[in-house]
Order: C-alpha cells, then structure tokens, then sequence
C-alpha cells in the first residue's frame, strides 16, 4: 500500500479558515453583552444637555424647561429689575454667591448670569425642593412689605431676588442653583455644558 500522502496547504487553509469563522462568531456572539454595558437612550437624554430657545422670551416673563429631570427657570430681566439688584444686597444671606456649588465660576456675580439680562436658575428652592414663584412685580407683598420682585416659594415661604439670591430670615440655606449653560446663539441656550465647552 502506498503512503497516503499529507496536503500540508490544505490543512494550513481549512485551519485558518476555522480560526477567522470561529472568531467572527465570537465578535457576532459578543456584541449584545457590549451593548448591555451602555446606557439606555432615556439615561444618556437625562443628562444630555438641552436646548432652549428664547427668541420670544419677553422682558419680565420666565420660560421653564426640563433637564435632567428639575425644572431650569429662564428669565429676561428689564433695567428697572437689575438696577434693584444691589440695593437688596444687606437683606441676602449671601448677597456676593460665595458657597461653593451654587454656580458655575462664570455667574460669580451681581448678576449670576452670563449675560446681565438672562436669568438661568434651577428651578428647585434649595430648602425642600419645592419649585418657587415668579413675582416680578415691585409692590408691598403679604410675605415681604418691601418686594422688589423675585422668586417666593409657597411651601416654607422662602424668598428669593431676581437673581435668585436668599434673604435672610427664609428658611432656604443657600441662593437657588445657577446650571452649568452657555449661549450658542443670542437666541439660543444651551443647559447642561458650561461657557467655553464645545
């Protein structure tokens, strides 16, 4: 009988060819446990940063949008409100937003905004979270005889100038919280990535 003999670039093929099928398998085989590990399109919009128009925002009225689930307060203030601003500073707990948190380093001022006009604030009294109201006008109120409008919150009667400073004497500890945003247009702010961010 004669050897049988041995095709050695046979076997070197159909072994190659069983390595790159097994592991094409194994990439088709892994792909749903790595799409596991990534979140779900509900938590990446939770946080994802939104988009506000505030084209049509009238001086004096409050636009209100939802970002990673807390209400965001966006106000156009007129002259009149931020010329009241400094005469309010001796009735503030913290009249120059010096606690650390309360906004980003870019609202560390009179204004606690990027731009003197726009108010943005998270709508949530830093009390109990309850969410406070917008009262812009300037008149003797039952919770305060010398209002210069601002935000009063109903549940624990904390109040709150326009620029969302505390007064003193409201139960709130700190000023309402300015998010991290930025202009991307004049009539366009973005919530949730701060001046300077791509």
């Amino acid at each position: 009988m004669a050897a049988e003999s041995v095709n050695h670039g046979r076997r070197r093929f159909l072994t190659a060819s069983t390595v790159v099928v097994g592991g094409v398998g194994g990439v088709f085989a892994a792909i749903p446990f790595i799409a596991a590990w990534k979140p779900n399109a509900k938590a990446v919009a939770a946080g994802a940063p939104v988009t506000a128009d505030i084209s049509k925002l009238a001086v004096g009225e409050q636009l209100t949008i939802a970002w990673r689930g807390r209400p965001i307060f966006i106000v156009r203030r007129s002259e009149a409100m931020l010329a009241a601003l400094p005469a309010e500073d001796a009735r503030l707990k913290d009249p120059q937003s010096t606690v650390v948190d309360q906004q980003p380093e870019f609202a560390k001022n009179g204004y606690r905004s990027l731009k003197p006009d726009i108010l943005v604030l998270v709508g949530s009294c830093t009390h109990l979270g309850c969410s406070p109201k917008l009262h812009t006008e300037v008149q003797p109120e039952p919770w305060d005889s010398q209002w210069k409008g601002g935000y009063y919150c109903p549940c624990h009667n904390s109040r709150f100038d326009l620029a969302g400073r505390v007064y003193d004497g409201s139960p709130a500890p700190t000023n309402l919280v300015v998010p991290p945003y930025r202009f991307e247009s004049d009539t366009r702010v973005v919530i949730g990535e701060s001046e300077g961010a791509a």
